[in-house]
């Protein structure tokens, strides 16, 4: 009967615990029970109405209700074991493990299953109570941190209902919180909190307590904790030290575990709000006006009070604002280009194929290898958008990045006259492209000068020959430094008199049929049999 009797109490704290909104894997995790089980007493319990009840009932309401009903994890019939209750007790008292115990008891003709002995045992041995130790800081010494599920919000720029947490920051002295609800746990949106958070209690705290979220964590381990490189800058502009709680170890921030608790079934629990930016300002007011003036369960003080002697203890803010930098290692492509949030930035070739770090502002994209910068782009402002730099291309394979032809046209226009009308010759002949001979003629430039290329252009219209290969030849041979009229040029350029070269009367002659004075092409012809 006393075994019954401890039993209902069980039941009983089981179900106050379901009462005060606990999950189920945190009390299958403190009773020992399977999750499924606290489901199913989930569910009696609501079928029952002790969910609904202003207080739970007593033990014997809650016996006699099992008598009437019996929910489905009760047993009806006494365990396979029971007979071997004084040899189960003995041997576990001597250390005999469940495995070892169950070749014994099949010795004495017991016929059960291991997994039948496993919850004997475990349901009828006395587990020593787990204990803690409350840890209490000093102003300005610490704050927890963490995120809790808030449900499904409509996202006003898409129209569409997306899940959504919420952000709760503890100082752990005063009790002060700061709230806020987002739709990601990002590292961008991680950062921007803090910095939201350190400027709504004025200054931050020596020490930040947190679970081991991809966002702030990459590593977690117990002792070679590696923090992301974004939060770690994040923490070296406010000078915090990153604390993460041991792996599966919620409890070691209790404050704020507590604090996420209270704001979603006090502030959050029951409301519906339009958008995220009323939900956000009205937990704004909430922390003010409720949460900051209540009188605190543990410290029963109110938190805004002490939060008065912990502000002045709160390292100052820097001078400068944090700006949100995401740090995040790619690799440099073939292409000489790295890929980040969707757009393409250049690097210099010589680091093609190697992990280089991208560190990411609003309005700057920065390429680091290790600690060293490489390089800084504008950031892009569209997906698929390319930035290249000239400079970080390999100098044989530049020839197949041509310019625009307007850039052609103004670079020949800095040259001289004679070279913009060639260029523009060059570019005007249809139907082949002239751009890359174009092109070439303008970085001839680099090796002989403006002075030169534009004499050698010169040269090349008088004698019509506007072809790359043509003023080529005339550098080469320095023809561009010598007059027209001398010998060593070459034969003077042809005056531009007419498309022929021999006279009409030669290619038309004298027709004596011809009687009307008519032209050339015009009169009849006369065939000679010689």
């Amino acid at each position: 009967m006393a075994a019954r009797r401890k039993h209902v109490l069980d039941i009983r704290e089981l179900l106050r615990r379901i009462r005060m909104g606990e999950h189920e894997r945190r009390i299958a995790l403190d009773t020992g029970v399977s999750r499924n089980t606290v489901a199913k007493y989930r569910k009696w319990a609501r079928d029952a109405g002790f969910l609904d009840a202003t207080e739970l009932p007593d033990a014997a309401a809650i016996e006699a209700r099992i008598e009437s009903e019996r929910p489905p994890d009760v047993a009806s019939r006494a365990s396979a074991c029971e007979p071997h209750r004084e040899v189960i007790a003995t041997q576990r008292r001597e250390g005999v493990e469940i495995k070892a115990l169950l070749g014994l008891l099949r010795e004495r003709g017991y016929g059960g299953s291991y997994s039948v002995l496993r919850r004997y045992v475990r349901r009828n041995e006395a587990k020593m109570p787990e204990t803690f130790i409350r840890v209490e800081t000093e102003p300005g010494e610490e704050s927890q941190v963490d995120f809790g599920y808030r449900g499904e919000i409509i996202d006003v720029e898409t129209g569409l209902l997306r899940k959504a947490w919420t952000f709760v920051m503890t100082l752990s002295n005063s009790r002060h919180q700061f709230a806020r609800t987002v739709f990601n746990q990002t590292v961008e949106t991680w950062c921007d909190l803090h910095r939201r958070a350190f400027e709504w209690f004025g200054g931050a705290p020596r020490r930040v307590v947190l679970d081991n979220l991809k966002a702030a964590i990459v590593k977690a381990v117990l002792h070679d904790a590696e923090a992301q490189r974004s939060y770690r800058e994040c923490a070296e502009h406010y000078g915090f030290l990153i604390s993460p709680c041991r792996p599966a170890t919620p409890e070691h921030k209790g404050k704020v575990e507590s604090g996420v608790h209270y704001v979603a079934r006090n502030a959050l629990a029951g409301r519906a709000f339009p958008n995220l930016a009323e939900e956000n300002a009205y937990l704004e007011r909430w922390v003010m006006e409720v949460a900051g003036v209540r009188d605190h369960g543990t410290t029963h003080e109110r938190p805004l009070d002490r939060f008065e002697i912990e502000r002045k203890a709160l390292l100052p803010l820097p001078p400068s604002r944090y700006e949100v930098a995401v740090w995040k290692q790619v690799k440099l492509h073939p292409d000489c280009h790295i890929v980040f949030d969707y757009s393409y930035y250049s690097a210099p070739h010589r680091l093609v194929g190697q992990r280089l770090w991208v560190r990411a502002t609003l309005w700057r994209v920065e390429i680091f290898r290790e600690y060293e910068r490489i390089f800084s782009h504008t950031r892009a402002t569209r997906k698929g958008q390319r930035i290249t730099f000239r400079d970080h291309m390999p100098p044989e394979k530049l020839q197949g990045l041509l310019p625009a032809p307007s850039w052609v046209r103004a670079q020949a226009q800095t040259v001289g006259p004679s070279t913009a009308e060639v260029i523009e010759r060059l570019l005007g002949e249809r139907p082949l492209d002239r751009l890359r001979g174009a092109q070439s003629i303008l970085r001839m430039r680099e090796q002989v000068g403006n002075g030169r290329l534009e004499a050698a252009c010169r040269r090349a219209l008088a004698f019509d020959s506007v072809k790359y290969q043509s003023i080529k030849k005339i550098l080469h041979a320095r023809l561009d430094e010598k007059p027209f009229d001398d010998p060593s040029a070459g034969p003077a350029p042809l005056p531009k008199t007419s498309i022929f070269a021999r006279p009409v009367a030669e290619l038309f002659p004298h027709n004596p049929q011809n009687q009307k004075g008519e032209p050339p092409w015009k009169a009849p012809l006369t065939y000679s049999p010689n």
